[in-house]
């Protein structure tokens, strides 16, 4: 990436040693380390992403190119493509579906509440 060679790294250490001293030039270090390290997550991070993406925008494209031409004429490409959308509704449809049903059961097991318990916790 860089054309460094050994004699400029070598360049650059003596002078960082010299500018930081020995007390400083270890933390130094490993501050630009970290730094380093921290920026190639980001890049790791933002490539995934922008490859989601891309991957969403092309099933897009098919699901479009689907919608113009009869299902059944599709090419085996754009026929997974269809197939991988279900599954991907289906699966985010799926956990919403879990959540209703506890929410409804416990409306439903709630004790309802007698006049004479009203009227023993209003004394």
């Amino acid at each position: 990436m860089f054309d460094i060679g050994f004699w400029e790294l070598l360049l650059v250490a003596l002078i960082g040693l010299l500018v930081l001293g020995p007390e400083r030039l270890p933390t130094a270090l490993r501050a630009l380390q970290r730094g380093i390290q921290k920026a190639k997550s980001f890049g790791t991070s933002v490539q995934a992403e922008l490859n989601h993406e891309l991957r969403i925008k092309e099933l897009h494209e098919h699901l479009r190119k689907a919608e113009q031409l009869d299902a059944e004429k599709l090419s085996p490409e754009l026929q997974r493509s269809m197939a991988e959308l279900r599954d991907a509704a289906a699966a985010v449809q799926r956990p919403y579906a879990k959540q209703e049903k506890p929410a409804s059961d416990t409306r439903d097991s709630k004790p309802s509440t007698s006049s004479s318990d009203q009227d023993k916790s209003s004394s």
